[in-house]
């Protein structure tokens, strides 16, 4: 299926049983939801969906539950996030022989790169698949920044078509734009910098907190991408508080405490991440609480 690469493209979480073995019947119901809430696009696997968690034969399985449940109803793209180069294309290459449809591919993990090895990573693995590319910039958490002049450095590979700016910085988006024109499609990978992103110009918004709070997030990004800001307004200060939580380092454990309390999935996480008890889970459940208490109609 061919990416539109534009719109609201939930990063899905990966759902588990309390034995840590794959819940596959919960992750295809989250998929389904998700697809009848109106969302573009499917990111399976990426921070979110606990990559670095699974293992090859799971991963192929989870890409292959995406694909039948989503059966052609919208693109399916998986998260590249391997330790290193040579398995990060072949990686690419069984999802290109799985038939997915793009990739986001992520920094090599652990190894925090330089300018140079960076580029001849996202390169090298552009050139092992067909598939279309978004690249991941998430500084914050990864600790490697893929700047708009290294951006523009990958422009002669056709298959990097998109970009994902989670820099926590919207300026960055305008620098973006004019350092690369329209070369690449930038999307918003921040939660609460969604409306900020869709005033300077991004196409699409790589979500979190959607797999909790999908038609809320569709309709958001149906008024901004509209231009219709004042009516996105007040429904963006709503959904602040709780789109916070995507900014966090315990962002899956959150987002999944968000998902059971929505009643569209567990909070079940792999080690080393655990669930979260005491004064944090009383909190963050507050937040969670507070914006399902006063959840505006759909």
């Amino acid at each position: 299926m061919k990416v539109t690469w534009n719109g609201v493209y939930p990063a899905v979480t990966t759902q588990f049983h309390d034995d840590d073995s794959l819940d596959l019947k919960t992750t295809a119901e989250q998929i389904d939801n998700l697809i009848t809430a109106g969302v573009n696009g499917l990111i399976m696997l990426g921070t979110v969906g606990e990559n670095n968690s699974l293992t090859r034969d799971e991963k192929l399985q989870v890409l292959k539950l995406a694909q039948e449940v989503s059966n052609g109803r919208v693109p399916v793209i998986s998260g590249v996030s391997e330790f290193t180069t040579a398995n990060a294309c072949s990686y690419a290459k069984d999802c290109e022989a799985l038939g997915i449809d793009g990739l986001m591919v992520l920094p090599a993990m652990v190894y925090n790169s330089d300018a140079r090895e960076t580029i001849n990573h996202f390169k090298t693995v552009a050139k092992a698949s067909n598939l279309p590319i978004m690249c991941y910039n998430n500084p914050v958490v990864y600790g490697v920044d893929i700047s708009p002049e290294m951006f523009m450095e990958m422009a002669d590979c056709e298959t990097i078509v998109a970009v994902k700016e989670s820099s926590d910085d919207p300026r960055r988006v305008t620098d973006v734009f004019n350092t690369c024109g329209n070369r690449f499609l930038v999307f918003c990978g921040v939660d609460d910098l969604v409306m900020e992103s869709a005033a300077l110009g991004v196409v699409g918004w790589v979500s979190g907190l959607t797999d909790a709070f999908p038609q809320e997030s569709v309709r958001l990004w149906k008024l901004l991408s509209g231009g219709k800001f004042a009516e996105a307004l007040p429904l963006y200060r709503w959904f602040t508080p709780v789109l916070h939580l995507d900014t966090h380092s315990k962002l899956v454990q959150y987002i999944k405490l968000a998902q059971a309390m929505t009643g569209v999935g567990s909070e079940n996480v792999r080690a080393p991440r655990l669930k979260l008890v005491g004064e944090e889970r009383e909190r963050v459940s507050k937040i969670i609480q507070d914006t399902i208490d006063t959840r505006p109609a759909t």
